[in-house]
């Protein structure tokens, strides 16, 4: 009798210990939100969302009510905006920066629920369980850039929701194939197993022309997937993000997104400060929490022959200017 009622007496200062500490991290993080000392609905910070989902896990575990937790507005959303890619073109970065805003809401990882056949067979309700708590008037966005180029995805996103909103971030199409390639080449040596340069892949070394095989090759070559795309939603749909302006200009790009997915405007110039260490932009939500992304951004390439760089250049010229002429969108790449 006696060790039950110390197990009871040890869940109940379980629970009040856990909502004292949300309290204060509540608090603390609406004094550090800039745009109001008390911020309304749309301004909730997202470190309070994320501590109340915590509050959730122990709402559904019995320990304590919905009156004491105050979550009964919390709900698990289907994203209103996809991410959809392209891989190393920036989409994690992106989702961390739109973050930022107080309306949006990011899945933690990368669902890949309507590129893959196992999990889009588990269906959409499983799907809806991977999304992050929210609140009813925000928007929740997920990323998996496998999605841009694998074939079933337009239809299956189609079937869930014919009007969301599709993000598209891309980058110079040769820079993106060799930082996609530096990716694999950090992997295999890590598990210290050889890989061939990247000329090597990126040539076909019986008819010396681009090895349009290559994964990281096809993948750069943007107006094809999107083509694809075009036969279920229509462009008005689509935003297409420099993610190469994304690393030296961050806000203005956010502030086209912002645009796109008819947000008010709340990302600003103190959210986001360049770390000299890094190279890169960091994200600041308050005066108490801030981020930068994690140390495998960014990799040092390997030096490629010129002369491979500029084939490929000229090799994606013809299919980047139909790119420019179906989004709209002109980048001055080579």
């Amino acid at each position: 009798m006696l060790f039950k009622q110390q197990a009871q007496l040890r869940q109940k200062l379980l629970v009040l210990g856990s909502l004292a500490i949300g309290s204060v991290l509540y608090l603390v993080a609406r004094v550090g939100t800039l745009e109001s000392p008390i911020p309304g609905p749309e301004q909730i910070p997202l470190r309070s969302i994320q501590f109340k989902r915590a509050l959730l896990h122990e709402l559904r575990r019995g320990n304590g009510t919905k009156e004491q937790l105050g979550l009964q507005r919390l709900v698990q959303q289907l994203p209103q905006a996809i991410i959809i890619g392209v891989r190393k073109g920036g989409t994690r970065a992106l989702l961390e920066m739109l973050n930022l805003h107080p309306t949006v809401v990011k899945a933690s990882q990368e669902i890949h629920y309507f590129d893959n056949a196992k999990n889009y067979a588990r269906g959409i309700e499983w799907y809806r369980s991977k999304m992050p708590f929210s609140f009813p008037h925000q928007i929740t966005i997920e990323k998996s850039p496998a999605y841009f180029i694998t074939d079933e995805v337009p239809e299956r996103i189609f079937k869930m929701n014919s009007s969301i909103k599709l993000l598209i971030i891309v980058r110079e199409p040769t820079t993106r194939a060799v930082s996609d390639y530096t990716q694999v080449l950090e992997g295999k040596e890590r598990k210290n197993k050889t890989y061939h340069k990247f000329e090597k892949l990126a040539i076909d070394s019986s008819t010396f022309e681009v090895n349009t095989k290559y994964k990281a090759v096809r993948t750069s070559i943007y107006t094809k997937h999107l083509e694809r795309w075009l036969k279920y939603f229509p462009v008005e749909q689509f935003h297409i993000v420099d993610g190469d302006r994304l690393i030296t200009d961050p806000l203005s790009e956010l502030k086209l997104v912002e645009q796109f997915l008819h947000l008010p405007p709340r990302i600003s110039p103190f959210n986001l400060y360049f770390n000299a260490t890094r190279g890169f932009y960091c994200l600041r939500f308050n005066i108490v929490f801030s981020k930068c992304l994690a140390g495998s951004k960014g990799r040092i390439h390997p030096e490629v022959d010129p002369s491979v760089l500029t084939k490929l250049q000229r090799f994606f010229h013809p299919f980047n200017q139909k790119f420019y002429q179906i989004t709209g969108r002109t980048f001055t790449w080579p």
